[in-house]
């Protein structure tokens, strides 16, 4: 047993480097090569098939997009009279029209869009969060506050509407509680108030799903240190629970803007189509498709996508910062202490 102990210790350390210093040997280093190809053709195997679902729902719908973003909705042809059987190609007439007299509707989608991503979010963070600290609480009867919590995240968003829609009638609950007869499936910033109520009372859980994931995974030993401390319990939400389940929140933020972006099912069941108060650019895009001007409607689907990609791709960079932090620490750290096995070596 001696023996091969010393045999062992003498195969992974050996003396004879030029400066004195011992030699590694570069023992396995095929084999390690072909271990680590291996373990990559497998990685890749197992990836394929969401790669080849990827292709086939996102990645061809978006190359027929812009393919069909360059041709003009179908007009009368001169030399019959009748309608064309092909539609012309215009080139980037589309995207030129945003720009020009005829994309006034445009600019009224998108910023309807984002006036709606922008509230609806920032109402469902506040309101999730306080959510998730409400079930986070041991309570007697938390189960059942939490099943109530979640329930409308559970709803289908065209019930959701439909159940709205009766709730904002003329003759509806919500005037009845205010005592006003408001028209709130019409025209007017009440409409724009009818979905963001909606569209809050529906999400807000989600995000505080999220945040209560995020939360339970804080030991209760970092709010006793706090405690002892002296921290009351808002400095203990500002300076222990926010930063914490930032992560958690970020994620949930990002998915929300995104899912908001897309707003399309609540306003057109809750309000209905053609409203200039609510429309929205996915609105705008079936609207016109069902009017087939599939050209336009591919340019607005288009310009909507490269909106949700440039905000996903911003979220992305926020998030990703800590994590190359991490990554530089630790190869910081790595390289620290492979310096630190080189010097007991030479010892």
């Amino acid at each position: 047993m001696a023996d091969t102990k010393v045999s062992t210790e003498a195969a992974v350390v050996q003396p004879g480097g030029r400066d004195g210093r011992p030699s590694v040997p570069a023992v396995g280093r095929h084999g390690g090569r072909r271990a680590t190809a291996g373990s990559e053709r497998m990685a890749a195997l197992l990836v394929s098939p969401t790669l080849l679902v990827l292709t086939v729902v996102v990645l061809y719908p978006t190359i027929m997009a812009l393919r069909e973003s360059l041709y003009g909705p179908k007009g009368l042809d001169p030399d019959t009279g009748f309608i064309s059987s092909t539609e012309p190609f215009v080139g980037l007439q589309n995207y030129a029209d945003v720009f020009g007299a005829a994309g006034e509707r445009f600019w009224n989608a998108f910023w309807n869009t984002t006036f709606f991503t922008v509230v609806t979010v920032g109402l469902e963070t506040v309101i999730g969060v306080s959510m998730a600290l409400i079930m986070h609480k041991a309570f007697r009867g938390r189960a059942l506050i939490r099943a109530g919590i979640l329930i409308p995240w559970a709803v289908p968003t065209a019930v959701s509407g439909l159940l709205w829609r009766w709730i904002f009638n003329s003759d509806g609950i919500a005037n009845t509680l205010i005592g006003h007869q408001i028209l709130w499936t019409t025209e007017g910033f009440h409409a724009r108030v009818a979905v963001i109520i909606a569209e809050v009372w529906k999400t807000a859980p989600f995000v505080g799903l999220l945040v209560l994931a995020g939360l339970q995974v804080i030991g209760q030993e970092v709010y006793e240190a706090a405690r002892l401390d002296g921290a009351g319990s808002s400095r203990q939400f500002w300076h222990i629970t926010l930063p914490l389940v930032k992560p958690a929140l970020l994620v949930a933020v990002l998915f929300r803007c995104l899912d908001a972006l897309r707003m399309f099912d609540l306003p057109y069941v809750l309000i209905g189509a053609q409203k200039t108060s609510v429309e929205t650019l996915s609105m705008l895009a079936q609207n016109e498709a069902s009017n087939v001007r599939f050209g336009p409607a591919a340019a607005y689907s288009v310009l909507l996508f490269l909106y949700v990609l440039l905000i996903a791709l911003g979220f992305v960079r926020l998030l990703g910062a800590d994590l190359v932090g991490d990554a530089g620490a630790g190869r910081g750290k790595r390289r620290r202490m492979v310096v630190s096995r080189r010097t007991e070596v030479t010892t």
